[in-house]
């Protein structure tokens, strides 16, 4: 009896089994797509609508859409507020519909209804302004002379990067591909100083420029020296450099987060009107002090003892030793002043775009072309090749789309190369 209960009970197995793994599949299907959604949902595409005046607009439907058939949604809120959450970094459509304007709001461009927007981070800010609807069409020379005026601001920016970059590369050798993480520094450090400390503007961007510089110094003190002590060869340094470069980035990933976030100060200010050319006044701020640190900077390589002996010492290192130069300490100052300026460069770049963990490394390739355009240690070289680049950056536009300005800005420094190998103020050196 009881060996026919078990053969029973064996019979049974089976079945239950497969009950068991219908249901568990069952369960699996309903419940997939909502953690799916749940989990990939990881980014966001957000934006503030507002009138001609400056105040919120509410009411105002928004539709996200990419070619992997992702569709998201949101409504403006009383502030004027929209957010719709995306799966991550990608390249996305952005529409808006005019229908739910309110009466007598009209955008800028009414044909400008939807943007095409690439992400390489994990958050978008998007703006469509409004206003009265331009009846007449924009000269050429008009948007020329915009876009070489935002490419000078632009190209200040990058200058004061490349300037750092440049004299660390002429007294160290060292092609520093963790730069742009130094830019990265000094717009998280305002953003610091600005929106959690609640200090002025501009008392969080001078603390950040220090911050910065002692991040420079204790680099140099803490990782460069001992690798040169020790006769690291120049390219094991570079490949250092991606690494820690790589290291800080995702540190800032890590406390700052994925979002794009904006300084208390000076988040929003409208513009002026300086004849055909538009121009914010914290960007005339902005572009006055880059020019200033610029002019000193010169000075200081020119008119004192220790820029002098930089430069001695970005010649000939060991000539500069044995004239009785202290070499480990100019090259400290370096990297100090090289630092401050990077940071500098990012806290002014960041009133503008936003303050995210990825802005230096996306700014790098731009800084090493304006670097290497003017001619690769010669500060002088640096600040030329940055406006050079910043210039055809924006001018690319007419001819360009916007995606692709980067690609020309780049391709004209690769034909002036050729035409001049060593860049714009760079010296001939006989290889060999």
């Amino acid at each position: 009896m009881n060996h026919t209960v078990t053969r029973i009970e064996r019979r049974r197995w089976p079945a239950l089994l497969l009950l068991l793994g219908v249901l568990t599949a069952c369960f699996g299907l309903l419940a997939a797509p909502g953690n799916a959604a749940k989990e990939d949902l990881t980014g966001e595409i957000s934006g503030v609508m507002r009138d001609a005046q400056g105040q919120p607009i509410a009411g105002v439907s928004f539709q996200v859409t990419n070619a992997s058939g992702f569709t998201g949604s949101d409504i403006s809120n009383r502030q004027g507020e929209w957010v719709v959450p995306i799966p991550g970094p990608g390249q996305y459509v952005v529409s808006l519909d005019p229908a739910t304007l309110p009466a007598g709001v009209t955008l800028t461009n009414p044909e400008r209804t939807s943007l095409t927007v690439s992400l390489l981070s994990n958050s978008k800010t998007v703006a469509f302004p409004t206003g009265a609807a331009d009846t007449t069409r924009e000269s050429f020379l008009d948007r020329f002379l915009q876009l070489a005026v935002d490419g000078l601001v632009f190209g200040l920016v990058i200058a004061l990067a490349g300037v750092g970059l440049s004299m660390i590369f002429g007294t160290t050798g060292l092609t520093n591909f963790a730069h742009g993480e130094i830019v990265t520094l000094g717009a998280l450090a305002t953003f610091v100083f600005n929106n959690f400390i609640g200090l002025p503007f501009p008392l969080a961007v001078a603390l950040a420029v220090v911050v910065c510089g002692l991040f420079g110094a204790l680099n140099d003190w803490g990782l460069w020296k001992p690798l040169r002590k020790k006769g690291v060869s120049l390219i094991a340094m570079l490949v250092v450099s991606i690494g820690l470069g790589i290291l800080l980035r995702y540190i800032y990933l890590f406390f700052f987060g994925g979002d794009t976030e904006q300084y208390a100060s000076y988040s929003g200010q409208p513009g002026l009107a300086l004849g055909p050319v538009d121009i914010t006044p914290k960007v005339i701020i902005g572009s006055v002090v880059a020019i200033l640190a610029l002019v000193l900077t010169m000075m200081w390589l020119g008119l004192t003892r220790n820029g002098k002996a930089s430069r001695a010492v970005s010649d000939n290192p060991a000539l500069a030793s044995a004239s009785g130069i202290n070499v480990e300490r100019v090259i400290n100052q370096v990297w100090i002043i090289g630092a401050a300026l990077a940071g500098l460069s990012g806290a002014l770049y960041s009133m503008s775009v936003g303050v995210n963990w990825l802005e230096g490394f996306q700014l790098l390739l731009l800084v090493f072309a304006g670097v290497v355009l003017g001619g690769l240690g010669t500060a002088l070289g640096a600040i030329v090749g940055s406006l050079v680049v910043g210039v055809l950056l924006q001018i690319s536009t007419l001819f360009l789309p916007t995606e692709m300005k980067t690609v020309g800005a780049l391709l004209i420094m690769i034909i002036i190369l050729l035409i001049r190998p060593q860049g714009l103020l760079g010296r001939r050196e006989r290889v060999g």
